[in-house]
């Protein structure tokens, strides 16, 4: 209760009833700031988490979305060919590699190298090169979320160049029931273990809990785990979310899609089977007449048959007089081609790829959208490539492969692995060729970067036309593919640069 005043004492006034405190204003929500973030009916609907991304990919949710991204490959040929299509894009024909020492091809230790990864001796099936292996794993990683390649040594007695092999397996290898953290050890603290992936108190990565053998495998085998150390194995996915220690299949994101647009296709498929089977119903008014399908004349009698319970194509069903037979008016169907480029362009644009290349369908390309869609896709490429495969995959086989060396004896101080990603074919040879050289002679791109932009090795390419401009001068042939000898218009370098003389020398007088 409130005192009163001077002025309310001599007034003979009551106290004052004091005001209510004002109070604070009630926050209006999330919706004053983010209509995102509101949980009303519109967004109802929203799974929201706050949970990283291996609680999100738990082992039953990695088993689930391996389990159907596998199927669709299988039967689905839009997701046949989305797999397809970037594994033969991002890897192609092989990314390839050169060893280097001090900056510089060893072409001793390259030889070797070859030797060994350039046939299926480097593949423990003996089945693949180098290249096949990076394709399988690269197929591997976009359906399955990622892939497992282990390091085998071998005994100087197999008779391999070098003591070592491949091994690419399926990330279902890695046992995700190892999990939790580790107990401490005398003097050092303990680490933890993540569906299978070992690490270190520190966050380093210890080893991979594998399994003796596929656990879906077909055969009898134990399925004891092993921990193999993060030296000999090398997890190859990507990585969306920091902290992420297993990758998801690329066709998460398009999996329900697919499979609504596969049920539309076989609906509307089985709409026009049933509307073109039936050609007519007959109907007559004698009694005793043979219903064919139904009854048959067999001497002298009839024999009954069960009634025509199936449809086929071009059927003439005959009805009992007084029977009515009423055949329903399958709608026509409209729009099937809108709503099929529609869903495909959002299954494409969920996989990475672009449309054209998933369906095959080029009618709506011309030059300039072809080729604006393609250095789109070649971006993503790039960016899959140099961010996530070579230096993941072909990082750990370069590493092997200088181990391997050094193993047999030899000097690998200074030693590298360059790896060089296959070229893109020229969507127009004649401009894009033309465009580069221009770029050369400007300045604003080197012959090495044209080189790698093309799938080539600079040193290697360098190497080899120097030999081949030495052997011309040998045999004393002149080619318009020589700039030494041939101007771009055709003229004689010699003759050219007389001139150029000639008009320099009146200039001075």
């Amino acid at each position: 209760m409130s005192e009163r005043t001077f002025l309310d004492r001599l007034l003979g006034r009551p106290a004052a009833t004091p005001k209510k405190a004002a109070l604070p204003r009630r926050h209006a929500g999330p919706r004053a700031e983010y209509d995102a973030a509101t949980q009303g009916r519109r967004a109802a609907g929203w799974r929201r988490t706050v949970r990283d991304a291996n609680g999100e990919l738990t082992p039953a949710v990695v088993a689930a979305l391996r389990g159907i991204a596998r199927d669709l490959t299988r039967n689905n040929p839009f997701a046949a060919r989305g797999v397809a299509t970037i594994a033969n894009n991002m890897v192609g024909t092989g990314i390839t590699f050169q060893v280097y020492r001090n900056g510089k091809i060893d072409d001793a230790l390259n030889k070797k190298a070859r030797a060994h990864f350039d046939t299926t001796k480097c593949d423990s099936g003996g089945r693949h090169d180098l290249y096949g292996l990076q394709l399988q794993a690269a197929r591997t990683i976009v359906e399955s979320g990622a892939v497992i390649m282990r390091r085998r040594w071998r005994r100087s007695s197999d008779g391999l160049p070098l003591p070592v092999q491949l091994q690419v397996l399926e990330p279902d290898y890695i046992d995700p029931s190892k999990h939790g953290p580790l107990p401490a050890e005398p003097g050092k603290n303990g680490g933890f273990i993540v569906h299978g992936v070992q690490f270190s108190p520190l966050g380093a990565r210890e080893g991979y809990w594998l399994y003796s053998g596929h656990p879906g495998a077909a055969r009898v085998a134990s399925l004891g785990s092993t921990l193999i150390p993060a030296t000999d194995v090398a997890h190859v996915f990507r990585a969306d979310r920091p902290e992420m220690e297993h990758g998801a299949t690329w066709l998460a994101p398009i999996v329900l899609r697919m499979k609504d647009f596969a049920d539309y296709e076989d609906a509307q498929l089985t709409r026009q089977k049933l509307a073109s089977a039936f050609v007519g119903v007959v109907t007559g008014e004698d009694d005793g007449g043979v219903i064919p399908g139904i009854q048959t004349e067999q001497g002298e009698g009839f024999a009954d048959q069960e009634p025509l319970d199936y449809i086929e194509p071009g059927t003439f069903q005959y009805a009992r007089p007084g029977e009515e037979v009423t055949f329903s008016s399958p709608p026509s169907v409209e729009g099937y081609g809108d709503y099929t480029k529609v869903s495909l362009r959002a299954i494409a644009a969920g996989l990475g790829a672009p449309y054209e290349a998933l369906t095959g369908d080029l009618s709506s390309v011309n030059f300039s959208s072809g080729r604006m869609g393609w250095l789109e896709y070649h971006r993503s490429l790039s960016t899959w490539q140099w961010t996530m495969f070579i230096p993941q995959f072909c990082g750990a086989v370069g590493q092997w492969m200088i181990d391997a060396l050094e193993m047999i004896g030899e000097n690998v101080a200074g030693v590298e692995v360059r790896w060089t990603p296959p070229g893109r074919e020229m969507i127009n040879p004649s401009e894009e060729v033309k465009s580069s050289r221009d770029a050369i002679r400007a300045g604003g791109k080197t012959i090495s970067q044209w080189a790698r932009e093309r799938g080539e090795d600079p040193d290697t390419f360098l190497a080899e036309a120097a030999a081949d401009f030495a052997k011309l001068d040998e045999l004393g042939l002149i080619f318009d593919s020589d700039p030494r000898r041939v101007t771009a218009v055709g003229n004689p370098a010699e003759q050219d640069a007389a001139t150029a003389a000639q008009k320099d020398e009146k200039a001075a007088q």
